[in-house]
């Protein structure tokens, strides 16, 4: 089974619809989505790259089809949850500095879920350090030692190496998923992500 990672940015609304697609992914396939957190911000940095937001601004009819494309990809597979966060954009970095220190003190899962539902569903303020704590709090997650590990140099450290990893294996934008050594980016390269998991499985 090859590996396959999904980099991630809570501020993405299209890595919160490719979080909600995955499950069914790994089911038909076996396959398990290693998620790793990267700084989508420092991957616009360190690749001269910006948000569609910034960049199709002056393109006519371009963000128009986007967001047709985002409700055709919501209503196939029934994602009815999803809202726009009116405070986007949002800065993600304590989130994604918490992801990290999730990871370390084992409660990764529950608040991967938990933060892309406060983000894409709840349109909660999410760099609002208060709404942050209490969206921790609220989710049962242990607040307090979320927020000081993020803030430690290690934890900090660690999302720039993943940043950085990112940007060598030729990513430019989140979501972006790895199979292997297989680049895909975006949620409409999701059954692309699929068909590649099922070709080196068999190759394997």
């Amino acid at each position: 089974m090859p590996q396959v990672k999904f980099l991630f940015d809570f501020g993405s609304p299209n890595a919160y619809l490719s979080h909600k697609v995955i499950p069914g992914i790994e089911v038909r396939t076996g396959a398990r989505f290693e998620y790793t957190p990267i700084l989508l911000g420092g991957v616009f940095k360190l690749t001269g790259n910006q948000s569609p937001a910034t960049a199709f601004a002056g393109i006519r009819n371009k963000m128009a089809y986007e967001n047709l494309e985002t409700r055709r990809f919501v209503e196939r597979h029934g994602l009815s949850a999803y809202r726009m966060n009116p405070h986007f954009p949002v800065n993600t970095l304590q989130l994604m500095r918490g992801a990290v220190a999730a990871q370390a003190l084992g409660v990764f899962e529950a608040y991967v879920d938990r933060m892309f539902d406060d983000m894409w569903e709840r349109g909660l303020k999410m760099d609002d350090p208060e709404v942050i704590r209490a969206a921790f709090a609220e989710a049962g997650l242990p607040a307090d030692e979320l927020i000081a590990l993020s803030a430690t140099d290690e934890i900090k450290g660690r999302l720039v190496a993943e940043t950085q990893a990112a940007v060598d294996a030729g990513a430019f934008g989140a979501p972006s998923f790895l199979v292997g050594d297989e680049l895909f980016f975006g949620k409409d390269r999701l059954h692309a992500v699929e068909e590649e998991i099922q070709r080196q499985s068999r190759a394997a």
